[in-house]
């Protein structure tokens, strides 16, 4: 009974709201703020509806259980990899099997990286034997490895003032985390700067707020006109180890070898599903999420949770009997972690109509308890957002924080889209993020159902509004 009073609720506020196209004068709504704000509150028991289907219902804790279903299965999901291929195939046909409309494949060609054993040695002062993961895309060391003294350094500018020293040797960078946002450039950076002055390899220390010696791998980037040198990230406790030798006047030595490998570019897909619009079908929010992850853990956390929670924000709208009057439509990346090549390849096949899109969402930074929503868009537009997040007031999340964004989205946004991203528990996502403890184990049902209200109620709303969300540009 409860489920046929969601979808007669559902139902007659479509039918209430259902008033005609709205009118613009210069691309500005003429309706009052007010009148805003009094259809957003309508909405209060549809967001009702979703929060107790998803947290305390009969499909609180789905999202965890597909979650699990996929990456126990499948396992990690490189791009490139026959695992990430199996991980879309197994998610075209869950979609299919949920229900969702216009269910299909947009064909990707993604770079294929793998990177075969690796070991690191330290010879000097004593033999150690060091955990590593070599960086993705980063070429592999000559037959025999590299045996190299090792030059320590805290930062870019350190190493320019020793350069001299640097000619033949391992650069090992130990970097201070700050914020995964500005030390990542150490990852991405790290073995360019070092070829500049002459080194034969670099280690950096792993980019995470939290360290049980753990290395955390990640995309690097060579640059045209340097050489390119074989690159790792090492543990947080290993670089600091280095770094008081070094302090001490000790001699390191490193025996390094990587049989990473570059192969042609291969075939994938983003996955899309939808939710058709009623009245505007032509418009659509975007929710997403990717589906490939490194080739360490399960890729539970990165991104598998993003991508089941935007499914499952589907899912929920679906189960209530509501159909907004924009389309809603779901797309599971691939290839992000080697910059966003599906998100870039999809841009380009649909920004003919980016004026019909009036949202886009992902939610890559964890599925833990939100403490709310990051938006980037016009004044007006956060504005609405706040009065969207005040439907969530039963499960205490209703900030919006500046800065909505993720790889994939970013092109829609900086062509004048409004976009949102999940605010997380960062701390917690960069201890686990790109590691072997990106698993199952790292993941709460509990939040994750929390995570997906969130998502549902935000994505359903915008798409059902008379309005678009108002643009800066």
């Amino acid at each position: 009974m409860k489920s046929l009073f969601f979808m007669f609720v559902g139902v007659a506020h479509l039918l209430s709201l259902n008033s005609g196209k709205a009118i613009y004068k210069n691309d500005i709504s003429q309706r009052t703020f007010q009148e805003i704000k009094n259809e957003i509150a309508s909405y209060e028991d549809v967001a009702k509806a979703i929060i107790n289907l998803a947290v305390y219902g009969k499909y609180q804790n789905r999202s965890y259980e597909r979650l699990g279903f996929l990456v126990d299965t499948v396992g990690p999901r490189l791009s490139g990899s026959k695992n990430l291929e199996k991980a879309i195939q197994i998610m075209y046909q869950n979609l299919q099997q949920d229900g969702l409309e216009n269910v299909h494949l947009e064909p990707v060609k993604v770079p294929h990286w793998e990177r075969e054993e690796e070991s690191a040695v330290m010879l000097l002062p004593r033999i150690h034997k060091m955990a590593i993961l070599g960086l993705g895309s980063s070429i592999g060391t000559p037959p025999g490895g590299i045996t190299a003294e090792v030059l320590v350094v805290t930062s870019f500018d350190e190493l320019q003032r020793r350069a001299s020293e640097a000619r033949g040797k391992i650069i090992v960078y130990n970097q201070p985390y700050t914020s995964y946002g500005i030390t990542v450039q150490y990852r991405h950076q790290g073995a360019v700067e070092a070829a500049k002055v002459g080194a034969v390899a670099s280690l950096i220390r792993s980019v995470a707020s939290f360290s049980i010696y753990s290395p955390h791998t990640g995309i690097q980037e060579y640059q045209d006109g340097v050489p390119k040198i074989p690159t790792a990230c090492i543990t947080v406790e290993d670089a600091e180890m280095m770094s008081r030798m070094a302090s001490r006047g000790s001699k390191i030595v490193i025996h390094l070898e990587m049989g990473a490998k570059t192969y042609p570019d291969t075939d994938s897909f983003n996955t899309v599903a939808e939710i058709t619009g009623s009245k505007y079908p032509e418009q659509v929010v975007l929710i997403s999420g990717h589906l490939d992850s490194w080739d360490v853990g399960q890729g539970a956390l990165d991104d598998g949770g993003g991508a089941v929670i935007s499914w499952e924000a589907l899912s929920l709208v679906k189960d209530l009997g509501l159909r907004p009057k924009r389309t809603l439509r779901l797309v599971l990346w691939t290839a992000e972690e080697q910059g966003g090549i599906g998100a870039s390849q999809y841009y380009e096949l649909h920004k003919a109509n980016v004026s019909n899109y009036s949202l886009v969402m992902e939610s890559d930074s964890g599925t833990y308890l939100p403490t709310g929503l990051q938006f980037t868009g016009s004044d007006k537009a956060r504005a609405i957002m706040k009065e969207i997040m005040s439907l969530l007031q039963p499960l205490n999340v209703t900030n919006v924080f500046s800065d909505g964004e993720g790889t994939d989205i970013n092109f829609w946004i900086q062509a004048g889209v409004p976009g949102a991203s999940l605010r997380d528990d960062l701390y917690k996502y960069f201890s686990f993020h790109h590691s072997h403890g990106d698993t199952m184990t790292a993941m709460d049902p509990k939040q994750m159902n929390v995570a997906a209200a969130v998502w549902a109620v935000v994505a359903y709303v915008v798409a059902d509004m008379e309005e678009m969300l108002p643009r800066s540009r």
